[in-house]
Formats: C-alpha cells, sequence, structure tokens
C-alpha cells in the first residue's frame, strides 16, 4: 500500500523539538504532529529557501505535510513557512 501524505494549514500554537501542534482558525480543529529526532525539513512557501527548524513559532501560519505511516502516528514530512494570506514571508 503506497503511503498518502496529507496537508493541515494552520496557526502553530506549540512547537518543541518533538512535536508541533497548529490549530485550523477556521475550524478551530488542532492537530499535533510528531518530529523525528534532528528534524530539518523546513522550507519557505515556494519551498526554494530552507530553514531551522527554530524558525518556527507559535503564533506563526504553517502548512504541514505529514503521514500516518509510523505505527498510525501522525508526523510530519516537511512544513513550510507562510504568512496568514498564504504567501511566502517577507512579500506584502
Amino acid at each position: 500500500m503506497a503511503m498518502q501524505t496529507k496537508t493541515f494549514y494552520g496557526i502553530t500554537v506549540h512547537v518543541s523539538t518533538q512535536n508541533i501542534k497548529v490549530q485550523d482558525p477556521k475550524t478551530q480543529q488542532t492537530l499535533s504532529f510528531v518530529l523525528v529526532p534532528k528534524f530539518d525539513q523546513v522550507f519557505s512557501a515556494d519551498g526554494k529557501t530552507t530553514y531551522q527548524m527554530g524558525k518556527v513559532k507559535a503564533g506563526q501560519y504553517v502548512g504541514v505535510i505529514y503521514d500516518t505511516s509510523a505505527l498510525g502516528i501522525r508526523h510530519a514530512d516537511k512544513i513550510y513557512l507562510l504568512t496568514n494570506a498564504n504567501q511566502k514571508i517577507g512579500t506584502q
């Protein structure tokens, strides 16, 4: 069976070295995602720039690409840093 990835967009409400919790401001749904040790898949909205995990802060709008292939646990594959308008950081 092929691995199926999904994307969840929202505002970061918690971030640590082990997990990230994101809330969709429209539906109020909150999902938590496990981060593997030394997670380094943080990108700009266009995917051209990479960031350290420390760049992700509470209150920041993100897109999380995730799957549940590891024991059925949601874990982040990639995190994209977005503005509230789904634009890359630094645009007006």
